[in-house]
């Protein structure tokens, strides 16, 4: 029999990482919701974010926690000109050829990674929000409690600007319907391109927020992003509180079956729930677009 304590601590890392698994799929189904592409890359917009914390940390001492707001204008950029230089060729394209294309970005990034940053494990030796709280006896790393905070809070923030916000509305206007929206004055191509920016500026987020505790590698995107893809299609593809949902849900999964079961089979055991979401409910708990 497991004591109550070390349920309930378990309980507790699974929500800390579902609220990252939750930031990283923001950023995939507002692309998804609006353009209808899958970005299979996204893992490696996240290891970008990270790689571009610890150079700013190792070559000018910025913090994680400092640098945020820097890997947040990257990677808005990153996404743009992704949109610009890669995406917008492909539209009207089959949906072939854009699944390739982004399949291709994502293996010519990865690779210039390796290439570029060689495949060691890097990390953050000393990072501001370091150490451990201990709330109604249970134990958290400060750096898990920071990054759960700051998913919760930047995963609210998109959504108040998808719903209160004339250029939030213009987004899901688009994803609605295009062509009536162009009909209304609605440049879409501009709206694509805010889209992608966006969806790279929710993984500069997540990758600062990890760099504090994480370690930074080439393939250190499929880590979150495969679960990422899951809490997309389980909470429902253009959702972003099904995005939060899901990836709570799949955090809490995860953690509970390595606990009960083994450690080997808690990933299977969130895809096996996304099965059975997806047999009842196609388009997942919460999905609009």
């Amino acid at each position: 029999m497991l004591d109550g304590t070390i349920i309930a601590q378990t309980l507790l890392s699974g929500v800390l990482i579902g609220f990252i698994y939750a930031l990283v799929a923001v950023g995939l189904t507002l692309i998804y919701g609006v353009m209808d592409i899958v970005n299979f890359a996204h893992g490696e917009f996240l290891m970008l974010s990270m790689y571009v914390v610890f150079w700013l940390y190792a070559l000018a001492g910025l913090d994680p926690m400092v640098s945020l707001p820097i890997s947040v204008a990257v990677m808005f950029v990153v996404g743009v000109v992704t949109h610009k230089l890669v995406v917008r060729p492909v539209l009207r394209a089959p949906m072939s050829a854009q699944i390739f294309v982004t399949f291709g970005l994502m293996v010519f990034m990865r690779n210039g990674a390796q290439f570029l940053w060689s495949p060691n494990y890097r990390l953050i030796q000393t990072p501001l929000v370091a150490g451990r709280l201990e709330l109604f006896g249970l134990f958290v790393g400060k750096p898990q409690l920071v990054a759960a905070l700051g998913a919760l809070i930047t995963t609210g923030l998109v959504f108040w600007f998808l719903k209160r916000t004339e250029t939030g509305r213009t987004l899901q206007a688009v994803a609605e319907d295009q062509d009536a929206a162009a009909l209304m004055g609605i440049n879409p191509d501009r709206t694509f391109m805010l889209a992608w920016g966006i969806g790279a500026a929710c993984v500069g987020v997540a990758g600062a927020l990890l760099a504090n505790y994480y370690y930074i590698f080439p393939t250190v995107g499929n880590t979150f992003v495969l679960m990422a893809f899951v809490a997309v299609a389980l909470g429902g593809f253009g959702s972003v509180p099904g995005a939060l949902l899901a990836g709570v849900i799949i955090g809490v999964v995860e953690v509970l079956t390595g606990l009960f079961i083994s450690p080997a089979f808690k990933n299977i055991t969130a895809y096996v729930l996304y099965m059975v979401v997806v047999l009842v409910r196609p388009r997942g708990l919460l999905g609009e677009w």
